[in-house]
């Protein structure tokens, strides 16, 4: 039998980027907060999967509020989110047990499909570290800002074909990230996989999904409108 399954959902951040006075996570998609769509996709490969959300300080209440009222019967673990994702993430760690898989998901990536994370299950229970990927399509060009604000050439050449961008979710066995999170914050932690690479733990890549995608901008939540009524409510 596998090991338990536990889900730390990343969704303590306040939206900057995006703009406006409503966090990014709570936005409406196909009716829905983006985070309650994030969290249903979840449920949908796993109806007995263990959930904890990080939420901003302010918004714990009436995200507890909205799933009473609305019947969003989910059981999770409401935790505080930290300064960065990196505490957020260690905050939640201290609810999770040694000896089972704990994927990391970002709240705002709600298109992620069922399917995807049942395979994602499957594969991580024989490695550590487990981080779907997409290769980068776009031509790569070395740039740095001058004090003006222009965009010069560096004369490096960037090979594309060696380039990935990371997705999530990142699975891993909880005692080894458990471990990697006990490690001082760096800013070169920018998602879990730094944390557990640079603690030493082997990572294991695998195909990620074309429409698995992160909702950070006001043009991200457009494309998502876009998209979702063609993928997110495929049939599996």
């Amino acid at each position: 039998m596998g090991r338990k399954r536990y889900l730390i959902v990343t969704a303590g951040g306040v939206g900057t980027r995006m703009g406006g006075s409503v966090p990014k996570q709570f936005l409406e998609l196909e009716g829905k907060p983006i985070l309650r769509l994030t969290l249903e996709r979840f449920l949908e490969a796993d109806p007995d999967i263990h959930i904890i959300t990080t939420l901003p300080e302010a918004h714990v209440v009436p995200w507890r509020q909205y799933c009473l009222q609305e019947g969003f019967h989910c059981r999770q673990r409401l935790v505080k989110g930290g300064f960065t994702r990196f505490h957020s993430v260690k905050n939640a760690l201290e609810h999770v047990p040694d000896g089972v898989l704990v994927a990391v998901h970002d709240g705002v990536r709600p298109l992620v499909s069922a399917a995807f994370i049942r395979r994602m299950w499957e594969e991580a229970e024989n490695v550590p570290a487990l981080i779907p990927v997409r290769p980068v399509v776009e031509t790569l060009k070395v740039l740095e800002r001058r004090s003006d604000g222009r965009l010069v050439s560096t004369g490096e050449v960037a090979d594309r074909s060696r380039i990935f961008g990371a997705q999530t979710p990142q699975i891993f066995h909880s005692e080894d990230l458990k471990a990697a999170y006990s490690q001082g914050f760096d800013t070169l932690f920018t998602d879990d996989a730094s944390v557990a690479e640079k603690y030493g733990i082997a990572l294991t890549f695998t195909e990620g999904e074309r429409f698995n995608l992160k909702i950070t901008t006001p043009e991200d939540l457009e494309l998502a409108k876009a998209i979702a009524p063609l993928t997110y409510w495929r049939p599996e």
